[in-house]
């Protein structure tokens, strides 16, 4: 599907990442760590994804469906853009990705694991993924409860063909603002004390969390990859 990118949109666009770009800086208080802005393209066309990454430098964006990637992949310009896929994935989609996209945020099952790492062996490649940690506990969400992830990690351990980059969460809808941090700083927590002893290969560790209402909270509580939809292309 196309849309027409009138000036008007264009420009609200290049406002809009300048304004997100302005606030993870502000977010990052003087450090020097770098943080990933990635672009949930849900619904957004293909031509608005290409002009978004080609016209300002975004090199993530990120898919929530398996269909709708698929349906777009053709159309993406992904010269010197990484695809990821961000949303639940059942077992019975993973063979339809796992030659498309750079990385799974959403491991979150043992079952998954093994399925993972069948097809990626299939096509010689390892696939690099992050724990998705249920961390305010929600019955309706997927996720590893908090007290299961080390022996979670203990178990996929065993699997050549995926590589456990990081960690990430969706934290519960809050009302306000401020009641995200301990959502966000129990996960940081988790990410600098459990994840270091049971992966100790892991190179360049990514703490994915925090999206349009929240990623300033969780920048400044240790995420270094923010997930961005609706303050990037509007309300869709």
């Amino acid at each position: 599907m196309k849309t027409r990118l009138s000036n008007e949109y264009k420009a609200q666009l290049a406002q809009n990442i300048s304004d997100i770009k302005s606030k993870i800086d502000k977010a990052k208080q003087g450090n020097n760590k770098d943080v990933t802005l990635l672009c949930a393209t849900k619904t957004v066309p293909a031509d608005v994804i290409n002009y978004v990454t080609g016209e300002f430098g975004i090199t993530a964006i990120g898919e929530n469906r398996v269909q709708e990637l698929l349906e777009k992949y053709d159309q993406l310009d992904l010269t010197n853009v990484e695809l990821h896929f961000i949303g639940s994935l059942q077992t019975n989609k993973v063979k339809y990705i796992i030659d498309k996209v750079c990385m799974i945020h959403s491991l979150d099952s043992l079952k998954l694991a093994k399925e993972i790492d069948r097809q990626a062996k299939k096509i010689g490649r390892v696939m690099d993924v992050l724990v998705e940690i249920n961390i305010g506990e929600e019955e309706n969400k997927g996720g590893i409860m908090p007290s299961e992830l080390e022996s979670f990690l203990d178990e996929i351990s065993v699997f050549d063909n995926i590589r456990v980059r990081g960690l990430m969460t969706i934290a519960p809808n809050c009302e306000r603002n401020e009641d995200y941090y301990k959502y966000f700083e129990k996960t940081n927590r988790f990410f600098i004390d459990i994840l270091p002893k049971k992966m100790h290969n892991i190179y360049s560790p990514i703490l994915s969390m925090g999206m349009s209402d929240s990623f300033e909270t969780a920048i400044e509580c240790g995420s270094n990859l923010v997930r961005l939809g609706t303050v990037v292309f509007g309300q869709r």
